[in-house]
């Protein structure tokens, strides 16, 4: 079969539209029509070469669609199920899913290689295999791709809307709530409003934190942020910081959340100064690898047990909280049509990233054609 994808061939070069070959299923795999996909900062990532994948990958790990065929020994879904794809496969039996943090699946070793799990890749031109960024390549039309990567979802729900619980929503409600540990009557600060960070603010308020402080420097992300939880914005951490004294008495916050496009040290240290005794830095932003961006005093570290942590979908368990969160928006606990600032054709991809880099989306979904 042939199918239509936006490819990246090296750093620094816009998406390329392509026609690909692209494989059957084999053994515990499916072919998905993407319905849509998100436009989620960390393929720019791949552009910017702050994650540096095997080339040349396809674009997406944001997706939504409905399963056309399965391959033998496929159980969890059969054609014609919805489904939205975890950007980190889940095996089940790894001694991370085995304990309960499946979002850290051995299965996710080679997100970026591309390949699927076996090793071999499904998509081809010319000679030459192409990579799909988390196994997954949402901005194709098509995939064949690992049954761990599908969480089946009701199929009276808009795909163009579930695709959200994919990535952006889950990872920045988890960032609250689970890797943040949230609880009600905590003072928060949040840094970097996009598709990650509004969800942090949903994620806190429904927690019940008392002061929900915001920090981007772009004026539509504030005040998004406000209709969504927060109950403070501002454009500087500086700005932040006053606003935190005041609110706590000098106490400071117990949780600063970073979920900044790209992480770096000055980012790290104002949320650390921001959180006071006991407090907890959680770090959900990347960086490139090979950055040093954490760097602290040990010594209030200890004295003041103060807690720096990272998370990789916001310590959530893709399985279960997909369809979680799907069901807490169709009973109006939160919001997902009002975080999609804009939608896009798959031939308009790098506008799409355009309008990320200035700002101007919350978060962008691209639609492929029906």
């Amino acid at each position: 079969m042939k199918t239509k994808a936006a490819v990246l061939h090296d750093a620094h070069k816009p998406f390329e539209i392509e026609e690909l070959e692209l494989d059957g299923p084999r053994d515990g795999e499916v072919m998905i029509k993407y319905t849509a996909a998100g436009l989620c900062h960390s393929d720019l990532h791949l552009i910017d070469n702050d994650l540096v994948p095997r080339f040349p990958i396809i674009g997406g790990h944001e997706g939504a669609g409905i399963i056309e065929e399965v391959g033998p020994g496929v159980t969890k879904v059969k054609p014609g199920d919805h489904v939205v794809c975890s950007f980190i496969p889940n095996c089940g039996t790894c001694r991370y899913c085995a304990t309960g943090r499946s979002n850290l699946c051995d299965m996710g070793a080679t997100i970026l290689q591309g390949n699927l799990p076996d090793g071999s890749f499904r998509f081809h031109r010319g000679g030459t295999d192409y990579g799909a960024m988390c196994m997954l390549g949402t901005f194709a039309e098509r995939a064949t791709i690992s049954q761990y990567s599908v969480v089946k979802v009701d199929d009276w729900l808009p795909l163009e809307t579930a695709v959200l619980v994919g990535c952006g929503v889950p990872t920045g409600w988890g960032t609250a709530n689970y890797a943040g540990g949230v609880r009600a009557g905590d003072t928060v600060v949040i840094y970097g409003i996009g598709g990650i960070g509004i969800n942090a603010v949903q994620g806190a308020a429904h927690a019940g934190a008392l002061n929900i402080v915001v920090v981007d420097p772009v004026e539509l992300k504030r005040e998004t942020a406000l209709k969504l939880g927060a109950t403070h914005a501002f454009a500087s951490a500086d700005e932040a910081f006053a606003k935190l004294v005041e609110l706590t008495r000098g106490q400071l916050a117990d949780q600063a959340l970073i979920t900044v496009g790209t992480v770096d040290e000055d980012i790290v240290s104002a949320a650390f100064n921001a959180i006071g005794k006991g407090g907890t830095v959680v770090i959900t932003g990347l960086a490139n690898p090979e950055k040093l961006t954490v760097h602290v005093s040990g010594g209030v570290l200890t004295l003041f047990e103060k807690t720096i942590k990272g998370t990789l979908f916001g310590s959530a368990n893709p399985q279960y909280d997909i369809v979680r969160l799907l069901r807490l928006y169709e009973a109006g606990a939160i919001k997902l049509d009002e975080l999609v600032t804009r939608r896009y054709t798959l031939d308009e991809v790098n506008e799409g990233y355009q309008d990320l880099r200035d700002g101007k989306n919350i978060r962008g979904v691209l639609l492929h054609a029906a």
